[in-house]
């Protein structure tokens, strides 16, 4: 599983590091609000340490940003020990608070009683009908797409060549495999009828089209929605 821990003290960062990666936890390392909100958008992300006090943006904003489209679990991470702060912070969607300095153990204890408890609810769970690869989820029984949080708008059959390949992402798909599939007939000459739709996909998910983050070409062979 992949955890976040945000603190703008190096040495608690990398400290905590070493105890999670010790349970066999893959970590990623944030100094401030706004690189813990960049990783989320990035990577799947299963847990978050965030510290309240930070530079550029502090936890309690960097909490509310991240509840606007994530239910990550969240321990929160601070010096002060008052009942104000751990009252706003659990306000703000935390799932927990820890004060430092801390014991280690009640660290990875917290961390995994929140992780059983994310899993056991069912928001780890791998649906059949969610597909998702870094910040661009598909959910096929409702039939919204959303990218970093913000739902997205296709036709039909852009929303099926989507689902394609996010649904098997990093897999390429020839041309004519994804004209065969979508379109549900023998593809003659499919390559103008295809590169349109990904054209208006990219214009309508990615941040910049002509350097697409999910949706690439593969020279020569097909295409294919980036595994992140």
């Amino acid at each position: 599983m992949n955890l976040l821990v945000c603190d703008d003290d190096k040495e608690i960062v990398d400290a905590i590091g070493i105890y999670l990666e010790n349970e066999g936890y893959q970590i990623f390392k944030a100094f401030n609000g706004l690189e813990a909100i960049d990783i989320i958008k990035d990577h799947e992300i299963h847990l978050i340490i965030m510290d309240i006090m930070m530079p550029m943006m502090d936890g309690l904003r960097a909490t509310m940003k991240i509840r606007e489209a994530n239910n990550i679990p969240l321990i929160m991470l601070s010096a002060k020990s008052e009942d104000s702060d751990k009252i706003i912070g659990l306000n703000l969607g935390a799932d927990d608070y820890i004060t430092k300095p801390f014991n280690p153990l009640e660290l990875i204890a917290r961390v995994k009683s929140q992780l059983r408890r994310y899993t056991t609810l069912g928001s780890l769970e791998k649906k059949k009908n969610v597909f998702r690869t870094g910040g661009l989820v598909i959910d096929d029984e409702s039939k919204i797409i959303s990218v970093d949080g913000e739902e997205v708008h296709l036709t039909p059959v852009q929303y099926k060549i989507l689902k394609l390949l996010t649904a098997n992402a990093g897999r390429v798909f020839s041309i004519e495999d994804i004209y065969e599939r979508v379109w549900n007939e023998t593809a003659f000459s499919p390559e103008n009828t295809v590169s349109v739709h990904i054209r208006k996909i990219r214009e309508k998910i990615e941040i910049n089209p002509k350097e697409p983050k999910y949706l690439k070409v593969v020279w020569g062979v097909g295409y294919k929605v980036e595994k992140i």
